[in-house]
């Protein structure tokens, strides 16, 4: 009886939660985050660039992150190194919306390759992208915190380090769970 409540433990998929307040919790552990600048909006009403992270719960994807400032995070997620030439597109006019592209790039779009260190390590949420709807948001990440821990454009954000431990506790089927 023991081994078949351990196997459905294990079945069972990881779920991290984050609260308004400013806490992700998976498990015993507690990490500190920020959210998009103009705070957490219920998905149904999240709208392209209004700066407010879906509340919902949402599939961890896959990780990228730059190979020329770090290693590739320990983790159980799918990871791919970001490249010059990689983008997001936000444009909600083109059939490319909220999914990956090479640039250069016709329409509206994010670089993931950046200047600063928040795209380090990028997490894709699985938000609007099964299909994605036009206008109701894209590029929500999990990525690395402002040091100030000040507002995204709309992802969540956590320090390097505990995003790097955060990564190293998730499995395949993680999913997060943000609340209003």
């Amino acid at each position: 009886m023991q081994s078949d409540a351990i196997a459905h433990e294990i079945s069972q998929p990881l779920e991290i939660t984050a609260s308004a307040d400013g806490v992700l919790r998976v498990g015993d552990h507690e990490f500190r985050c920020a959210f998009g600048v103009n705070g957490i909006i219920d998905a149904h009403s999240k709208t392209e660039g209004d700066g407010k992270t879906p509340a919902g719960r949402w599939k961890l994807r896959y990780v990228m992150y730059r190979s020329d400032r770090r290693p590739c995070p320990r983790t159980k997620l799918p990871a791919t190194t970001i490249s010059f030439s990689d983008g997001w597109c936000d444009d909600p006019d083109h059939p490319s919306y909220n999914c990956p592209v090479r640039l250069p790039f016709s329409g509206s779009h994010e670089k993931l390759w950046r200047d600063d260190n928040l795209y380090n390590i990028v997490v894709v949420l699985g938000h609007n992208d099964d299909p994605p709807v036009p206008g109701k948001g894209s590029a929500i990440f999990m990525h690395i915190a402002k040091p100030d821990y000040s507002g995204t454009e709309g992802c969540i954000a956590l320090s390097e380090q505990d995003l790097e431990t955060l990564l190293g506790l998730v499995q395949y089927e993680t999913y997060i769970c943000i609340s209003q």
